[in-house]
């Protein structure tokens, strides 16, 4: 069997995330900064790949840079990273099963955030406005995609977090649910690159096209908070609400029969080295 059963991946879920909320400061730092960064590589790479195309091939430019994006949260997942989003699954869902508390999930949450943008900013800055990979000939597309992003109204934004992180959160759900490296690329692949092809709102991609556009001078930082908050927001629904929290209600009984079950074959364990 090459795969984990639902209540199987909600148990992994549940230890993923208490591990997440008690890993140290500074190493969740560094793989905050990490998992924005690539994240903004994957924007990066759709835009390198989009921004040329004819106008006339309409969706399926979308298409094309959309099955290029999720190289960032596979980085992420495989090569270690802490992503915002997967993180409002993960942890939630280990909030949910009483394994660490609400201040916890807030401090991991803040401190990714912050993390998560110094890493996108650093790729948005450094790679595309002073390499000039969002500029040039790119340009147009960098405004235009970062444009679409802030004319959202707040609740128009906020309802397409919801859809993003629902299915970014179902990434990472078939990413623990897989137990070999191909199995993990394809369910990480799929769910991505969906959120992308219709156009919903990442709060972290958007940390990396927004300053992108206005590093180059298509927009203001003014621009910048009035969409991040509302896709915030949406994301924190998508991921705590519309994944962990449906999936732990579904599975409640049976993650405590497992976590029982696991608890007495340690006992044994014990017992027998001990003898």
């Amino acid at each position: 069997m090459d795969y984990y059963s639902p209540l199987e991946i909600a148990n992994t879920s549940i230890q993923k995330g208490t591990e997440k909320a008690n890993l140290s400061k500074f190493p969740l730092m560094f793989l905050g900064f990490l998992g924005g960064a690539f994240i903004a590589v994957g924007y990066l790479a759709y835009i390198r790949v989009t921004g040329t195309m004819p106008h006339e091939w309409g969706s399926l430019v979308t298409f094309i840079g959309a099955s290029v994006f999720p190289i960032g949260l596979i980085c992420i997942l495989l090569g270690g990273g802490e992503l915002l989003t997967g993180n409002m699954m993960a942890v939630s869902i280990a909030f949910y099963a009483k394994k660490i508390t609400f201040t916890q999930l807030l401090i991991n949450w803040l401190l990714i955030t912050f993390t998560n943008l110094l890493g996108a900013l650093f790729v948005a800055y450094f790679f595309g406005h002073f390499v000039g990979l969002t500029e040039g000939a790119f340009l147009e597309k960098t405004v235009a995609t970062a444009q679409a992003k802030v004319n959202d109204p707040f609740w128009v934004a906020l309802v397409s977090g919801i859809g993003c992180n629902w299915l970014v959160s179902m990434a990472v759900w078939l990413c623990y649910g897989a137990k070999d490296f191909f199995g993990k690329i394809l369910g990480i692949w799929f769910p991505t690159m969906t959120f992308v092809l219709i156009g919903f709102q990442h709060v972290v991609a958007n940390m990396f096209i927004i300053p992108a556009a206005i590093f180059a001078g298509g927009l203001s930082w003014s621009a910048f908070l009035p969409n991040v908050i509302p896709v915030f927001l949406g994301n924190a629904i998508g991921g705590s609400i519309f994944v962990s929290l449906i999936y732990f209600m579904a599975y409640k009984r049976n993650i405590a029969k497992l976590e029982n079950q696991s608890n007495r074959e340690e006992e044994v364990i014990k017992k027998a080295r001990a003898v």
